[in-house]
Protein backbone atom coordinates (compact mmCIF):
# COMPACT_ATOMS: atom_id res chain seq x y z
CA UNK A 1 0.00 0.00 0.00
CA UNK A 2 1.58 3.17 -1.05
CA UNK A 3 1.85 6.16 1.29
CA UNK A 4 -1.24 8.01 0.04
CA UNK A 5 -3.64 5.25 0.39
CA UNK A 6 -2.18 4.09 4.31
CA UNK A 7 -3.11 8.21 4.91
CA UNK A 8 -6.46 7.68 3.09
CA UNK A 9 -7.50 5.06 5.56
CA UNK A 10 -7.62 7.93 8.01
CA UNK A 11 -8.99 10.38 5.97
CA UNK A 12 -11.85 8.69 4.68
CA UNK A 13 -14.03 8.62 7.88
CA UNK A 14 -14.37 12.34 7.16
CA UNK A 15 -14.57 12.26 3.09
CA UNK A 16 -18.36 13.83 3.34
CA UNK A 17 -16.22 16.72 4.70
CA UNK A 18 -13.77 16.48 2.53
CA UNK A 19 -15.92 16.05 -0.71
CA UNK A 20 -17.95 19.50 0.06
CA UNK A 21 -14.39 21.16 0.35
CA UNK A 22 -13.57 20.14 -2.88
CA UNK A 23 -17.03 20.86 -4.33
CA UNK A 24 -16.57 24.40 -2.96
CA UNK A 25 -12.67 24.42 -4.19
CA UNK A 26 -13.73 23.16 -7.63
CA UNK A 27 -16.29 26.11 -7.32
CA UNK A 28 -13.50 28.79 -6.49
CA UNK A 29 -11.60 27.65 -9.60
CA UNK A 30 -14.90 28.09 -11.87
CA UNK A 31 -15.08 31.67 -10.20
CA UNK A 32 -11.81 32.27 -10.75
CA UNK A 33 -11.90 32.04 -14.32
CA UNK A 34 -14.82 34.48 -14.53
CA UNK A 35 -13.10 38.12 -13.63
CA UNK A 36 -10.49 37.89 -16.30
CA UNK A 37 -13.58 37.31 -18.80
CA UNK A 38 -15.22 40.48 -17.36
CA UNK A 39 -11.89 42.48 -17.82
CA UNK A 40 -11.78 41.61 -21.53
CA UNK A 41 -15.22 42.66 -21.75
CA UNK A 42 -14.32 45.88 -19.69
CA UNK A 43 -11.63 46.58 -22.48
CA UNK A 44 -13.11 46.15 -25.14
CA UNK A 45 -16.44 46.75 -24.78
CA UNK A 46 -17.03 49.27 -21.89
CA UNK A 47 -13.78 51.51 -23.40
CA UNK A 48 -13.16 51.13 -26.70
CA UNK A 49 -16.90 50.62 -28.16
CA UNK A 50 -18.38 53.16 -25.54
CA UNK A 51 -20.93 50.92 -23.82
CA UNK A 52 -20.67 52.94 -20.79
CA UNK A 53 -24.20 51.24 -19.25
CA UNK A 54 -22.37 47.80 -19.04
CA UNK A 55 -19.75 49.52 -16.61
CA UNK A 56 -21.52 49.39 -13.25
CA UNK A 57 -22.95 46.03 -13.48
CA UNK A 58 -19.04 44.32 -14.58
CA UNK A 59 -17.39 45.92 -11.71
CA UNK A 60 -20.23 45.02 -9.69
CA UNK A 61 -19.88 41.04 -10.60
CA UNK A 62 -16.58 40.97 -10.41
CA UNK A 63 -16.86 43.04 -6.67
CA UNK A 64 -19.04 40.65 -5.39
CA UNK A 65 -17.00 37.45 -7.10
CA UNK A 66 -14.33 38.42 -5.37
CA UNK A 67 -16.12 38.62 -1.93
CA UNK A 68 -18.06 35.09 -2.66
CA UNK A 69 -14.37 33.52 -3.30
CA UNK A 70 -12.84 34.40 -0.31
CA UNK A 71 -15.96 33.30 1.66
CA UNK A 72 -15.53 29.96 0.17
CA UNK A 73 -11.58 29.79 -0.38
CA UNK A 74 -11.88 30.23 3.77
CA UNK A 75 -14.23 27.89 3.88
CA UNK A 76 -12.94 24.91 2.51
CA UNK A 77 -9.11 26.05 4.06
CA UNK A 78 -10.98 25.25 7.43
CA UNK A 79 -12.54 22.23 6.54
CA UNK A 80 -9.13 20.77 5.44
CA UNK A 81 -7.39 22.09 8.30
CA UNK A 82 -10.18 20.31 10.62
CA UNK A 83 -9.87 17.07 8.37
CA UNK A 84 -6.10 17.09 9.22
CA UNK A 85 -6.65 17.85 12.88
CA UNK A 86 -8.87 14.90 13.37
CA UNK A 87 -6.66 12.54 11.48
CA UNK A 88 -3.66 13.86 13.38
CA UNK A 89 -5.74 12.87 16.54
CA UNK A 90 -6.31 9.24 15.44
CA UNK A 91 -3.08 9.27 14.02
CA UNK A 92 -1.43 10.00 17.35
CA UNK A 93 -3.80 7.80 19.45
CA UNK A 94 -3.12 4.69 16.88
CA UNK A 95 0.51 5.25 17.60
CA UNK A 96 0.18 5.50 21.49
CA UNK A 97 -2.00 2.20 21.73
CA UNK A 98 0.63 0.74 19.41
CA UNK A 99 3.82 1.67 21.88
CA UNK A 100 1.79 0.14 24.73
CA UNK A 101 1.09 -2.78 22.55
CA UNK A 102 4.74 -3.66 22.09
CA UNK A 103 6.97 -5.42 24.62
CA UNK A 104 10.17 -5.06 25.67
CA UNK A 105 12.31 -5.82 23.40
CA UNK A 106 11.28 -2.84 20.88
CA UNK A 107 11.55 -0.18 23.76
CA UNK A 108 15.25 -2.29 24.21
CA UNK A 109 16.43 -1.23 20.43
CA UNK A 110 14.97 2.25 20.11
CA UNK A 111 15.85 5.25 21.16
CA UNK A 112 13.28 7.44 22.91
CA UNK A 113 14.21 10.44 20.33
CA UNK A 114 13.12 8.64 18.00
CA UNK A 115 9.61 7.66 19.38
CA UNK A 116 9.27 11.21 20.65
CA UNK A 117 10.33 12.72 16.92
CA UNK A 118 7.20 10.18 15.19
CA UNK A 119 5.02 11.48 17.75
CA UNK A 120 5.34 14.98 17.32
CA UNK A 121 7.54 16.12 13.99
CA UNK A 122 5.99 12.74 11.66
CA UNK A 123 2.78 13.13 12.45
CA UNK A 124 2.56 17.13 12.44
CA UNK A 125 4.04 16.48 8.63
CA UNK A 126 0.90 14.47 7.54
CA UNK A 127 -1.17 16.47 9.16
CA UNK A 128 0.42 19.83 7.18
CA UNK A 129 0.24 17.68 4.24
CA UNK A 130 -3.93 16.77 4.88
CA UNK A 131 -4.43 20.09 5.83
CA UNK A 132 -2.56 22.19 3.45
CA UNK A 133 -0.13 20.44 1.17
CA UNK A 134 -2.90 18.36 -0.49
CA UNK A 135 -5.07 21.23 -1.15
CA UNK A 136 -2.89 23.30 -2.98
CA UNK A 137 -1.54 20.46 -4.96
CA UNK A 138 -5.26 19.50 -6.42
CA UNK A 139 -5.93 23.56 -6.70
CA UNK A 140 -2.56 24.17 -8.38
CA UNK A 141 -3.34 21.05 -11.03
CA UNK A 142 -7.34 22.35 -11.70
CA UNK A 143 -5.70 26.31 -12.31
CA UNK A 144 -2.55 24.87 -14.14
CA UNK A 145 -4.81 22.98 -16.72
CA UNK A 146 -7.92 25.25 -16.78
CA UNK A 147 -5.51 27.88 -17.77
CA UNK A 148 -3.91 26.15 -20.05
CA UNK A 149 -7.43 25.65 -22.02
CA UNK A 150 -8.80 28.68 -21.80
CA UNK A 151 -5.56 30.59 -22.86
CA UNK A 152 -4.67 28.63 -25.75
CA UNK A 153 -9.32 29.61 -27.10
CA UNK A 154 -8.05 32.57 -26.52
CA UNK A 155 -4.49 33.00 -28.49
CA UNK A 156 -3.15 29.66 -29.40
CA UNK A 157 0.64 31.25 -30.66
CA UNK A 158 0.61 33.09 -27.25
CA UNK A 159 0.01 30.05 -25.36
CA UNK A 160 2.61 28.03 -27.65
CA UNK A 161 5.15 30.36 -26.66
CA UNK A 162 4.77 30.05 -22.87
CA UNK A 163 4.17 26.58 -22.99
CA UNK A 164 7.61 26.01 -24.62
CA UNK A 165 9.02 27.18 -21.44
CA UNK A 166 7.06 24.39 -19.07
CA UNK A 167 9.01 21.58 -19.93
CA UNK A 168 12.00 22.70 -18.34
CA UNK A 169 10.48 23.89 -15.07
CA UNK A 170 8.95 19.91 -14.95
CA UNK A 171 12.39 18.63 -15.63
CA UNK A 172 13.71 20.84 -12.84
CA UNK A 173 11.20 19.97 -10.62
CA UNK A 174 12.10 15.99 -10.83
CA UNK A 175 15.29 16.84 -10.35
CA UNK A 176 14.61 18.81 -6.90
CA UNK A 177 12.20 15.79 -6.17
CA UNK A 178 15.13 13.28 -6.56
CA UNK A 179 17.50 15.37 -4.91
CA UNK A 180 15.86 16.04 -2.07
CA UNK A 181 14.03 12.58 -1.34
CA UNK A 182 17.13 11.80 0.85
CA UNK A 183 18.23 15.09 2.57
CA UNK A 184 14.20 14.29 3.99
CA UNK A 185 15.55 11.20 5.40
CA UNK A 186 18.71 12.32 6.66
CA UNK A 187 17.07 15.26 8.41
CA UNK A 188 14.60 13.21 10.06
CA UNK A 189 17.29 10.94 11.24
CA UNK A 190 19.75 13.39 12.82
CA UNK A 191 16.01 15.01 14.76
CA UNK A 192 15.31 12.17 15.73
CA UNK A 193 19.56 11.54 17.21
CA UNK A 194 19.32 15.30 18.63
CA UNK A 195 15.97 14.15 20.60
CA UNK A 196 17.37 11.14 21.80
CA UNK A 197 20.59 13.09 22.93
CA UNK A 198 18.47 15.97 24.99
CA UNK A 199 16.04 13.29 26.42
CA UNK A 200 19.02 11.19 27.93
CA UNK A 201 20.90 14.38 29.61
CA UNK A 202 17.85 16.13 31.33
CA UNK A 203 16.79 12.52 32.16
CA UNK A 204 20.46 11.75 33.19
CA UNK A 205 20.76 15.81 34.69
CA UNK A 206 22.08 14.37 38.40
CA UNK A 207 24.94 11.90 36.93
CA UNK A 208 26.40 15.16 34.86
CA UNK A 209 26.50 17.35 37.58
CA UNK A 210 27.81 14.76 39.98
CA UNK A 211 30.45 13.73 37.82
CA UNK A 212 30.97 17.49 36.78
CA UNK A 213 30.20 16.39 32.77
CA UNK A 214 28.61 19.68 31.23
CA UNK A 215 31.13 20.85 29.38
CA UNK A 216 30.79 17.61 27.75
CA UNK A 217 27.61 16.99 27.38
CA UNK A 218 27.43 20.46 25.55
CA UNK A 219 30.00 19.29 23.35
CA UNK A 220 28.22 16.48 22.83
CA UNK A 221 24.78 18.61 21.98
CA UNK A 222 27.23 20.56 19.50
CA UNK A 223 27.97 18.14 17.41
CA UNK A 224 24.29 16.63 17.30
CA UNK A 225 22.86 20.24 16.93
CA UNK A 226 25.70 20.54 13.97
CA UNK A 227 24.71 17.58 12.42
CA UNK A 228 21.40 18.63 12.33
CA UNK A 229 22.02 21.85 10.97
CA UNK A 230 24.06 20.57 8.23
CA UNK A 231 21.76 17.96 7.15
CA UNK A 232 18.92 21.06 6.61
CA UNK A 233 21.65 23.04 4.92
CA UNK A 234 22.47 20.29 2.80
CA UNK A 235 18.85 20.48 1.54
CA UNK A 236 18.82 24.27 1.93
CA UNK A 237 21.22 23.77 -0.64
CA UNK A 238 19.37 21.36 -3.12
CA UNK A 239 16.33 24.13 -2.84
CA UNK A 240 18.85 27.02 -3.73
CA UNK A 241 19.88 25.20 -6.72
CA UNK A 242 16.85 24.80 -8.54
CA UNK A 243 13.69 27.34 -6.90
CA UNK A 244 15.50 30.49 -8.17
CA UNK A 245 15.62 28.88 -11.45
CA UNK A 246 11.87 27.70 -10.89
CA UNK A 247 11.15 31.28 -9.63
CA UNK A 248 12.77 32.20 -12.60
CA UNK A 249 10.94 30.35 -15.24
CA UNK A 250 7.38 31.17 -13.45
CA UNK A 251 8.68 34.78 -13.52
CA UNK A 252 9.78 35.19 -17.40
CA UNK A 253 6.44 34.20 -18.27
CA UNK A 254 4.75 37.46 -17.46
CA UNK A 255 7.62 38.91 -19.55
CA UNK A 256 6.78 36.63 -22.75
CA UNK A 257 3.02 37.60 -22.34
CA UNK A 258 3.97 41.09 -22.39
CA UNK A 259 6.08 41.50 -25.49
CA UNK A 260 4.81 38.87 -27.73
CA UNK A 261 1.41 39.27 -26.41
CA UNK A 262 1.73 43.09 -26.97
CA UNK A 263 3.09 42.05 -30.65
CA UNK A 264 0.33 40.26 -31.19
CA UNK A 265 -1.88 43.15 -30.74
CA UNK A 266 0.05 45.79 -32.21
CA UNK A 267 -0.13 43.20 -35.28
CA UNK A 268 -3.88 43.15 -35.12
CA UNK A 269 -4.00 39.09 -34.25
CA UNK A 270 -6.06 39.75 -30.99
CA UNK A 271 -7.45 42.33 -28.92
CA UNK A 272 -6.79 44.34 -26.38
CA UNK A 273 -9.07 42.77 -24.00
CA UNK A 274 -7.63 39.74 -24.84
CA UNK A 275 -4.27 40.43 -23.80
CA UNK A 276 -5.83 41.94 -21.10
CA UNK A 277 -8.01 38.83 -20.03
CA UNK A 278 -5.09 36.38 -20.92
CA UNK A 279 -2.58 38.23 -18.88
CA UNK A 280 -5.26 38.04 -16.22
CA UNK A 281 -4.93 34.15 -16.47
CA UNK A 282 -1.12 34.03 -16.68
CA UNK A 283 -1.37 34.04 -12.39
CA UNK A 284 -3.16 30.66 -13.15
CA UNK A 285 -0.30 29.38 -14.76
CA UNK A 286 2.15 31.06 -13.07
CA UNK A 287 1.33 30.44 -9.50
CA UNK A 288 1.56 26.86 -9.75
CA UNK A 289 4.87 26.84 -10.98
CA UNK A 290 6.10 29.28 -8.68
CA UNK A 291 4.52 26.74 -5.75
CA UNK A 292 6.28 23.46 -7.08
CA UNK A 293 9.06 23.62 -5.70
CA UNK A 294 7.43 24.13 -2.09
CA UNK A 295 4.34 21.54 -2.93
CA UNK A 296 7.99 18.96 -3.70
CA UNK A 297 9.78 20.12 -0.72
CA UNK A 298 6.42 19.45 0.97
CA UNK A 299 5.88 15.81 -0.34
CA UNK A 300 9.32 14.23 0.40
CA UNK A 301 8.88 15.71 3.90
CA UNK A 302 5.22 14.00 4.47
CA UNK A 303 7.26 10.92 2.11
CA UNK A 304 9.84 10.95 5.13
CA UNK A 305 7.62 10.77 7.82
CA UNK A 306 4.74 8.48 6.86
CA UNK A 307 7.48 5.78 6.28
CA UNK A 308 8.84 6.05 9.90
CA UNK A 309 5.21 6.31 11.42
CA UNK A 310 4.48 2.61 9.32
CA UNK A 311 7.36 1.48 10.48
CA UNK A 312 6.20 2.12 14.27
CA UNK A 313 2.44 1.26 13.46
CA UNK A 314 3.34 -2.27 11.50
CA UNK A 315 5.52 -2.97 14.00
CA UNK A 316 4.30 -6.38 15.70
CA UNK A 317 4.58 -7.10 19.34
CA UNK A 318 6.48 -10.67 19.91
CA UNK A 319 3.71 -11.22 22.43
CA UNK A 320 0.60 -9.89 21.53
CA UNK A 321 -1.70 -8.64 24.42
CA UNK A 322 -5.11 -10.11 23.72
CA UNK A 323 -8.23 -8.19 24.93
CA UNK A 324 -10.28 -10.08 27.10
CA UNK A 325 -12.67 -8.97 29.83
CA UNK A 326 -12.89 -12.41 31.58
CA UNK A 327 -10.66 -12.42 34.62
CA UNK A 328 -8.57 -15.17 36.08
CA UNK A 329 -7.32 -16.07 39.62
CA UNK A 330 -4.07 -18.05 39.36
CA UNK A 331 -2.94 -19.98 42.63
CA UNK A 332 0.47 -19.45 41.59
CA UNK A 333 2.21 -22.71 41.49
CA UNK A 334 5.55 -22.27 39.06
CA UNK A 335 7.95 -24.66 36.70
CA UNK A 336 10.80 -23.80 34.71
CA UNK A 337 11.12 -26.64 32.43
CA UNK A 338 15.02 -26.89 30.77
CA UNK A 339 14.54 -22.81 30.16
CA UNK A 340 16.49 -21.24 27.64
CA UNK A 341 16.82 -17.29 26.35
CA UNK A 342 18.97 -15.21 24.85
CA UNK A 343 17.97 -11.71 23.30
CA UNK A 344 17.03 -11.30 19.51
CA UNK A 345 19.82 -9.46 18.42
CA UNK A 346 22.20 -11.80 19.74
CA UNK A 347 21.31 -15.47 19.37
CA UNK A 348 24.58 -16.89 20.53
CA UNK A 349 24.97 -15.94 23.47
CA UNK A 350 22.40 -17.16 26.32
CA UNK A 351 21.29 -15.03 29.05
CA UNK A 352 19.37 -18.15 30.72
CA UNK A 353 20.66 -21.87 30.19
CA UNK A 354 18.92 -25.41 31.24
CA UNK A 355 16.81 -23.27 34.17
CA UNK A 356 15.10 -26.24 35.68
CA UNK A 357 12.60 -25.78 39.33
CA UNK A 358 9.75 -26.10 40.30
CA UNK A 359 7.76 -24.55 43.79
CA UNK A 360 4.50 -24.88 44.76
CA UNK A 361 1.83 -21.78 45.61
CA UNK A 362 2.44 -19.71 48.45
CA UNK A 363 6.41 -20.05 48.78
CA UNK A 364 8.92 -17.65 48.43
CA UNK A 365 11.76 -18.32 46.24
CA UNK A 366 15.14 -16.30 46.08
CA UNK A 367 17.16 -15.85 43.98
CA UNK A 368 21.29 -14.57 44.43
CA UNK A 369 23.64 -14.14 41.89
CA UNK A 370 26.22 -11.86 40.49
CA UNK A 371 25.28 -8.81 38.47
CA UNK A 372 24.51 -10.06 35.14
CA UNK A 373 24.17 -13.67 36.21
CA UNK A 374 20.26 -13.22 34.93
CA UNK A 375 18.01 -12.71 37.66
CA UNK A 376 16.02 -10.27 36.69
CA UNK A 377 15.35 -12.07 33.16
CA UNK A 378 14.07 -15.03 34.80
CA UNK A 379 11.98 -13.24 36.37
CA UNK A 380 10.69 -11.25 33.30
CA UNK A 381 10.00 -14.47 31.85
CA UNK A 382 7.36 -15.78 34.52
CA UNK A 383 5.01 -12.49 33.29
CA UNK A 384 5.74 -13.06 29.80
CA UNK A 385 7.78 -9.97 29.12
CA UNK A 386 9.85 -12.18 27.20
CA UNK A 387 9.30 -16.16 25.66
CA UNK A 388 12.12 -18.44 26.49
CA UNK A 389 14.04 -19.65 23.14
CA UNK A 390 13.93 -23.34 24.53
CA UNK A 391 11.68 -25.07 27.26
CA UNK A 392 8.66 -23.74 28.87
CA UNK A 393 7.54 -21.60 31.93
CA UNK A 394 4.39 -23.31 33.58
CA UNK A 395 1.87 -21.98 36.03
CA UNK A 396 -0.46 -23.73 37.96
CA UNK A 397 0.46 -26.88 35.37
CA UNK A 398 -0.38 -25.03 32.65
CA UNK A 399 2.21 -23.21 29.76
CA UNK A 400 2.08 -19.58 30.29
CA UNK A 401 1.34 -19.29 26.36
CA UNK A 402 -1.69 -20.59 26.71
CA UNK A 403 -2.84 -17.60 29.05
CA UNK A 404 -3.89 -14.48 27.95
CA UNK A 405 -1.60 -12.16 28.42
CA UNK A 406 -3.44 -9.61 30.15
CA UNK A 407 -5.19 -12.24 32.37
CA UNK A 408 -1.64 -13.64 33.33
CA UNK A 409 0.23 -9.84 34.17
CA UNK A 410 -2.57 -8.94 36.19
CA UNK A 411 -1.99 -11.61 38.49
CA UNK A 412 1.63 -10.57 38.73
CA UNK A 413 3.03 -7.89 40.42
CA UNK A 414 6.55 -6.49 40.17
CA UNK A 415 8.54 -4.11 42.04
CA UNK A 416 11.37 -3.31 39.31
CA UNK A 417 15.09 -2.83 39.91
CA UNK A 418 14.38 0.68 38.44
CA UNK A 419 12.11 2.70 40.18
CA UNK A 420 9.84 4.43 38.32
CA UNK A 421 7.00 6.62 39.92
CA UNK A 422 4.93 9.02 38.09
CA UNK A 423 4.48 12.58 38.19
CA UNK A 424 1.31 12.36 40.21
CA UNK A 425 -0.21 12.16 43.97
CA UNK A 426 1.78 9.46 46.21
CA UNK A 427 -1.76 8.04 46.62
CA UNK A 428 -2.35 7.95 42.31
CA UNK A 429 0.95 6.38 42.47
CA UNK A 430 0.42 3.69 45.06
CA UNK A 431 -3.10 2.56 43.55
CA UNK A 432 -1.47 2.45 39.73
CA UNK A 433 -2.13 -1.62 39.77
CA UNK A 434 -5.53 -1.25 41.49
CA UNK A 435 -7.48 2.08 40.65
CA UNK A 436 -10.48 1.31 42.79
CA UNK A 437 -8.55 0.76 46.03
CA UNK A 438 -9.94 3.06 49.27
CA UNK A 439 -7.71 5.77 50.94
CA UNK A 440 -7.50 2.70 53.93
CA UNK A 441 -6.45 -0.36 51.93
CA UNK A 442 -3.73 1.74 50.83
CA UNK A 443 -2.47 3.25 53.60
CA UNK A 444 -2.67 -0.51 54.91
CA UNK A 445 0.12 -1.31 52.18
CA UNK A 446 1.70 1.73 52.83
CA UNK A 447 2.56 0.72 56.40
CA UNK A 448 3.42 -2.90 55.34
CA UNK A 449 6.06 -1.28 52.93
CA UNK A 450 7.26 1.37 56.06
CA UNK A 451 6.10 3.99 53.59
CA UNK A 452 3.50 5.66 55.75
CA UNK A 453 5.63 7.21 58.31
CA UNK A 454 7.31 9.75 55.91
CA UNK A 455 4.44 9.75 53.61
CA UNK A 456 2.50 10.95 56.56
CA UNK A 457 5.56 13.81 57.34
CA UNK A 458 5.32 15.82 54.03
CA UNK A 459 2.83 18.60 54.16
CA UNK A 460 -0.08 16.86 51.94
CA UNK A 461 0.77 13.50 53.07
CA UNK A 462 -0.64 11.37 50.21
CA UNK A 463 -1.76 14.02 48.54
CA UNK A 464 1.93 14.89 47.60
CA UNK A 465 3.18 15.49 43.94
CA UNK A 466 5.92 13.58 43.51
CA UNK A 467 8.68 15.04 40.83
CA UNK A 468 8.99 12.95 37.86
CA UNK A 469 10.19 9.54 38.10
CA UNK A 470 10.04 10.45 41.79
CA UNK A 471 12.55 12.96 42.15
CA UNK A 472 12.29 14.49 45.70
CA UNK A 473 12.54 11.18 47.01
CA UNK A 474 15.26 8.90 48.04
CA UNK A 475 16.26 6.13 46.64
CA UNK A 476 14.70 4.08 49.46
CA UNK A 477 12.01 6.19 50.03
CA UNK A 478 10.91 5.31 45.96
CA UNK A 479 11.54 1.75 46.54
CA UNK A 480 9.37 1.62 48.87
CA UNK A 481 6.40 3.62 47.20
CA UNK A 482 7.03 0.97 44.57
CA UNK A 483 6.34 -1.80 46.64
CA UNK A 484 3.38 -0.48 48.41
CA UNK A 485 2.06 0.05 44.78
CA UNK A 486 2.94 -3.85 43.99
CA UNK A 487 1.25 -4.85 47.10
CA UNK A 488 -2.02 -2.65 46.63
CA UNK A 489 -2.91 -5.01 43.14
CA UNK A 490 -2.74 -7.81 45.54
CA UNK A 491 -1.66 -10.35 42.97
CA UNK A 492 -1.12 -14.18 43.46
CA UNK A 493 2.49 -14.05 42.24
CA UNK A 494 4.77 -11.14 43.89
CA UNK A 495 8.33 -10.33 42.47
CA UNK A 496 10.78 -8.31 44.12
CA UNK A 497 13.71 -7.67 42.07
CA UNK A 498 16.38 -5.82 44.57
CA UNK A 499 13.32 -4.28 46.22
CA UNK A 500 14.91 -3.17 49.66
CA UNK A 501 18.74 -2.94 47.97
CA UNK A 502 18.53 1.45 49.37
CA UNK A 503 17.20 0.66 52.45
CA UNK A 504 19.11 0.04 56.06
CA UNK A 505 19.31 -3.43 56.99
CA UNK A 506 16.74 -2.37 59.92
CA UNK A 507 14.26 -1.11 58.00
CA UNK A 508 14.97 -4.01 55.41
CA UNK A 509 14.14 -6.38 58.58
CA UNK A 510 10.92 -4.68 59.35
CA UNK A 511 9.48 -4.68 55.79
CA UNK A 512 10.44 -8.37 56.02
CA UNK A 513 8.32 -9.27 59.11
CA UNK A 514 5.36 -7.60 57.42
CA UNK A 515 5.72 -9.35 53.77
CA UNK A 516 6.00 -12.46 55.51
CA UNK A 517 2.42 -12.04 56.97
CA UNK A 518 1.39 -10.53 54.13
CA UNK A 519 2.70 -12.56 51.43
CA UNK A 520 1.53 -16.02 53.21
CA UNK A 521 -0.86 -17.29 50.17
CA UNK A 522 1.17 -15.42 47.85
CA UNK A 523 3.67 -17.28 45.40
CA UNK A 524 7.30 -14.52 45.71
CA UNK A 525 10.28 -14.07 44.40
CA UNK A 526 12.89 -11.71 45.62
CA UNK A 527 15.84 -11.04 43.76
CA UNK A 528 18.60 -9.64 46.21
CA UNK A 529 22.24 -9.47 46.98
CA UNK A 530 21.88 -9.50 50.89
CA UNK A 531 21.46 -12.83 52.01
CA UNK A 532 19.65 -11.55 54.89
CA UNK A 533 16.70 -10.76 52.61
CA UNK A 534 16.62 -14.44 51.28
CA UNK A 535 17.60 -16.79 54.02
CA UNK A 536 14.01 -17.40 55.45
CA UNK A 537 12.71 -18.55 51.73
CA UNK A 538 11.65 -21.67 51.16
CA UNK A 539 13.74 -22.14 48.11
CA UNK A 540 16.89 -19.93 47.10
CA UNK A 541 18.22 -20.19 43.48
CA UNK A 542 21.91 -19.45 43.24
CA UNK A 543 22.57 -18.26 39.54
CA UNK A 544 26.14 -18.07 37.67
CA UNK A 545 26.55 -17.04 33.81
CA UNK A 546 22.86 -18.08 33.39
CA UNK A 547 22.74 -21.35 35.28
CA UNK A 548 21.10 -22.78 38.08
CA UNK A 549 24.33 -23.86 40.19
CA UNK A 550 23.01 -24.75 43.67
CA UNK A 551 19.41 -24.67 45.10
CA UNK A 552 17.95 -25.24 47.78
CA UNK A 553 16.83 -23.82 51.73
CA UNK A 554 19.54 -21.55 53.53
CA UNK A 555 20.37 -24.09 55.42
CA UNK A 556 20.58 -27.07 53.14
CA UNK A 557 22.88 -24.01 50.96
CA UNK A 558 25.08 -23.79 53.99
CA UNK A 559 25.84 -27.04 55.57
CA UNK A 560 26.95 -27.84 50.79
CA UNK A 561 30.05 -25.26 51.80
CA UNK A 562 29.85 -24.28 47.72
CA UNK A 563 29.59 -20.96 46.57
CA UNK A 564 26.38 -19.91 48.56
CA UNK A 565 28.58 -20.67 51.75
CA UNK A 566 31.27 -18.89 50.41
CA UNK A 567 29.13 -15.35 49.90
CA UNK A 568 27.11 -16.03 53.03
CA UNK A 569 30.70 -15.83 54.75
CA UNK A 570 31.72 -12.97 53.35
CA UNK A 571 28.92 -11.25 53.93
CA UNK A 572 28.87 -12.68 58.06
CA UNK A 573 32.06 -11.11 58.25
CA UNK A 574 31.23 -8.00 56.71
CA UNK A 575 28.26 -7.38 59.08
CA UNK A 576 30.32 -8.65 61.64
CA UNK A 577 32.34 -5.79 61.19
CA UNK A 578 29.77 -3.06 61.00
Amino acid sequence: MNHFSWVWNYTKKHKGWIAFALFLLLMNSIMVIINPYLSSILIDQVINNQQVDLLVPILATMIGLTLVRTVIRYSYQVMFDMVGQRTLHQLRKDMYRKLNELDFDYFNHTRVGDIMARMTGDTEAVRHFVSWTSYNILESFIWFLTAVIIMTFINWQLMLALVAVTPLIFYLAMKLSNESHPKFYEIRESFSRLNSMVEENIGGNRVVKAFTREEFEKEKFTTYNLNYRQSNLDLARVSQKYLPALEFLASILSVITLLFGGFLVIRQQMTLGELVAFNGYLWMLNNPMRMIGWLVNDYQRFQASVHKIRQLLQRKPQIPIDIDEDSLKLNGDIEFRNVSFHFSDDPNTNILTDIDFRISSGMTVGIIGETGAGKSTLVNLIGRYYDPTEGEVLIDGKNIKNYPVRQLRENIAMVMQDVFLFSNTITDNIAFGNPFADGEYIRNMAKIADADSFISQMPLGYDTIVGERGVGLSGGQKQRISLARALTKNPSILILDDTTSAVDMETEAKIQTELSRMTQRKTTFIIAHRISSVRDADLILVLDKGRIIEQGTHNELVAKQGHYYDVYQRQLGLEGVK
